[in-house]
């Protein structure tokens, strides 16, 4: 038995980072609740895996990752959206794991590890359809979340710790969805739209800054519905200036936005607030409307290069990154020539291609149309060397053009590799600087002389 003076705990996180944020509210009541925290899992004594549960490959990716902390002889509890999601089915197919821990159990995190440290059974998880836990009406959530457990949503400073020092953080905005895309199980596991209070949020990025963040990268599963559920479809609006105002902030990252909702106050709101990054994340998924219609999503060619349009119209160098899903039932040949045509136009910096998969319990799941393996494999072979290609021409196209980087690691005396405003986390490239010395945090202009792909390269200098 795990001594209650020396209990050691290795938190690992996969998925998106709104998992890393729960991660570290996760970290948070832990450690406050008498855990100490392990760099690895061999130094631990339980491990927590905190799983993701979106597509067959990031499964795969959790089951195997809880296997292999198995191995260690470590006591091993699987958390996140796969057990959020598949609870007692996930337990019996996977004995190896200790407990499976949903995110009812979050608030007692501490208490159930230590009947695990103790070698006292934990029963898992029973999944439910967490859209059916809130009102269907928004605006009557509010009072009915303090019902339901909605993880990152009840902080405090003691309630999260930051599990690196990087000069990087993000900071949730809300969880949960309320559109019903056809091929999303997000909202059944993550159940519906929450957003944070405005109070709180700011009051945690003042917390983020003196834990050495320069940099907040808002998340959520739709950013641009903040603030609907309150009462007040402007609120992210307000919220940005705000935010960037607060001491010790360089820069405000808004991700995940959707077109649809992209309303033309907050689309300048994030063009034209100094401190907030003209970034735009948008979840285009397709270009071909009978697609999007097939996907209950809305839009066009037309219609997103139009958006794209009035976003550089108002910030010419802004950054404009998506994903699209190739093969989804019932796409045509000319619905895939339709979509490389809205990509070649969109000179997107980043685009993400993701093959067509079904997920069970959703609508997708039971269209007809459905194509081949093989084909979906060809057309996201296809796709995705055209986006290749018109990535690095927009890279190209950055050349000669001054930009702001926050430095994330100055590797040595002659170079530092950071983010340009145009650049996310993880996901779209970085910027290499030469030529100076730079702090680790610091926001630094310069130009633009090459690139590698993506990647920039870059030399200290250029007017603000």
């Amino acid at each position: 038995m795990v001594s209650t003076s020396d209990r050691r705990v290795a938190l690992v996180t996969l998925g998106c980072a709104r998992n890393e944020v729960d991660s570290e509210e996760l970290a948070g009541r832990l450690s406050s609740s008498g855990w100490s925290l392990a760099d690895d899992s061999d130094t631990a004594d339980v491990v927590v895996v905190n799983t993701c549960g979106f597509i067959d490959s990031a499964k795969k990716d959790s089951i195997d990752t809880l296997l292999a902390a198995a191995d260690t002889g470590r006591k091993v509890v699987a958390v996140g959206c796969l057990a959020e999601r598949y609870g007692d089915e996930l337990a019996a197919s996977l004995p190896e794991a200790d407990a499976v821990l949903g995110f009812d159990s979050y608030a007692d995190i501490a208490a159930r590890l230590d009947d695990v440290a103790a070698g006292r059974p934990v029963a898992p998880h029973t999944p439910r359809d967490r859209r059916t836990l809130l009102p269907v009406t928004p605006v009557h959530r509010p009072a009915a979340v303090a019902e339901v457990a909605v993880p990152g949503h009840a902080w405090v400073p003691q309630g999260r710790r930051r599990l690196d020092d990087a000069p990087v953080a993000y900071l949730k905005l809300a969880s949960g969805c309320d559109r019903r895309c056809t091929f999303c199980a997000i909202p059944s596991f993550r159940g519906s739209f929450v957003s944070r209070p405005p109070a709180e949020v700011l009051a945690e990025a003042q917390w983020l800054a003196s834990t050495g963040a320069r940099e907040l990268v808002l998340v959520s599963e739709n950013s641009t519905s903040y603030g609907k559920d309150l009462g007040d479809l402007r609120a992210l609006e307000t919220l940005l200036p705000q935010l960037a105002a607060v001491d010790g902030i360089e820069r405000v990252r808004v991700s995940y936005l959707q077109p649809a909702e992209l309303r033309p106050s907050l689309l300048e709101t994030i063009a034209t607030t100094p401190g907030v990054a003209p970034y735009f994340d948008l979840s285009f998924q397709h270009a071909a409307e009978d697609v999007l219609r097939r996907m209950k999503r809305f839009g066009s060619t037309e219609g997103f290069l139009d958006l794209l349009a009035r976003v550089r119209d108002l910030a010419p160098t802004a950054g404009a990154r998506s994903n699209v899903i190739v093969g989804f039932p019932g796409e045509t040949e000319a619905d895939l020539d339709e979509l490389c045509r809205f990509l070649s136009e969109a000179r997107l910096d980043a685009i993400g291609v993701f093959g067509y998969s079904d997920e069970e319990g959703t609508a997708a799941a039971d269209l007809p149309g459905k194509l081949s393996d093989d084909e979906i494999a060809a057309r996201v072979a296809h796709v995705s060397a055209l986006a290749d290609e018109l990535v690095t021409q927009r890279a190209d196209d950055r050349v000669g053009e001054a930009v702001d980087v926050l430095i994330e690691d100055t590797g040595d005396l002659d170079s530092a590799t950071g983010r340009a405003a145009h650049q996310g986390p993880d996901v779209d490239g970085v910027t290499t600087v030469l030529g100076a010395r730079v702090r680790r945090g610091e926001l630094v202009r310069a130009v633009v002389t090459k690139t590698d792909g993506v990647d920039l390269v870059a030399e200290l200098g250029g007017a603000r």
